[in-house]
């Protein structure tokens, strides 16, 4: 490997050089070298591999012997190799190349697929890996710095963040269309109380903010419930009859426009949160993902579903 260590590109590109110039002179002029500069990096580069590495083959012909053309096919290679490099570290820089992990709370899951798509189309050299979990879980990935991006309805305490808004986010009170409260114009607090719902599991942002209103609804009363942890198992409950949800107006897009669920006139209703797009205030994007921050927010009209 000593031989290895000794040879330099600036040897290899003169004898390069010298064979496609055909003279010394002529490579030493395109090198911006002096001629004996170059004449000395080719005995040099002989004596390393201790044989000649080119031969003259009249006043204006430099030919490589078979070992020098192992080694200009080496250069070749090397140089190409090299300009690859130069291309895809002008593209990081950029911002035109990378990975990204975006994280997404669970109610985010109905519309994240389509924008990673987006993303990918507008983006194609930049790699966005999704991942999916309940504002807990997205919290907690910020905080252990697994994440570079976030999407969430609250932005966190902790970690400090730096939060965008992308949009409104309402929440509608559901029901099957044949419930009892399906269609009356305007409920009271004794109405809906009276119900039985179904919630999502403890640390999820959409239980969070169900238990705020129903508190602020009846002073504290408690209400039937029962607990599932996916959005999709509310809603197949609800359709079944089992009893009514709050939920993101963006998990049940389909199903409102379909019939197979109703929004009831409950009071204070659509509460209208914001989306916010999230990254950790002490790592600000730097290269793929400041590009993908900033395509987020510039499309983010085009991105969350339309009621």
């Amino acid at each position: 490997m000593k031989r290895l260590e000794q040879v330099t590109l600036k040897q290899l590109r003169a004898l390069y050089s010298v064979v496609a110039q055909r003279s010394i002179s002529a490579a030493a002029e395109a090198l911006f070298l002096t001629p004996p500069a170059v004449h000395n990096q080719l005995k040099v580069l002989e004596e390393s591999f201790g044989c000649t590495l080119i031969v003259r083959q009249g006043p204006d012909s430099f030919l490589p012997t078979a070992e020098g053309a192992a080694l200009i096919a080496a250069y070749e290679e090397t140089r190409a190799a090299l300009e690859r490099a130069v291309h895809q570290v002008d593209a990081l820089k950029k911002g035109l190349s990378g990975s990204v992990i975006l994280g997404v709370v669970s109610t985010a899951k109905y519309y994240a697929p389509n924008l990673v798509a987006q993303l990918r189309k507008a983006l194609p050299d930049i790699d966005v890996t999704l991942r999916v979990g309940n504002r807990e879980r997205i919290v907690a990935a910020l905080a252990a710095r697994e994440l570079d991006i976030g999407i969430m309805g609250r932005p966190p305490r902790v970690p400090e963040v730096t939060a965008s808004i992308l949009g409104d986010h309402p929440h509608y009170l559901v029901a099957a269309p044949g419930h009892r409260l399906a269609g009356v114009p305007a409920l009271n607090a004794k109405d809906i109380l009276a119900e039985h719902f179904v919630m999502r599991e403890q640390g999820s942002g959409t239980r969070i903010l169900c238990m705020r209103y129903l508190d602020d609804l009846g002073a504290g009363r408690e209400v039937s419930a029962t607990e599932m942890d996916s959005n999709e198992t509310i809603k197949q409950a609800v359709i079944s009859g089992l009893g009514i949800a709050l939920l993101s107006g963006h998990t049940m897009v389909e199903e409102l426009r379909s019939g197979r669920l109703a929004v009831l006139a409950a009071p204070n209703l659509p509460i209208v949160r914001q989306w916010f797009l999230v990254h950790r205030a002490d790592t600000p994007p730097r290269g793929a993902v400041q590009t993908v921050w900033d395509w987020i927010g510039q499309h983010s009209a085009e991105l969350l579903p339309r009621l």
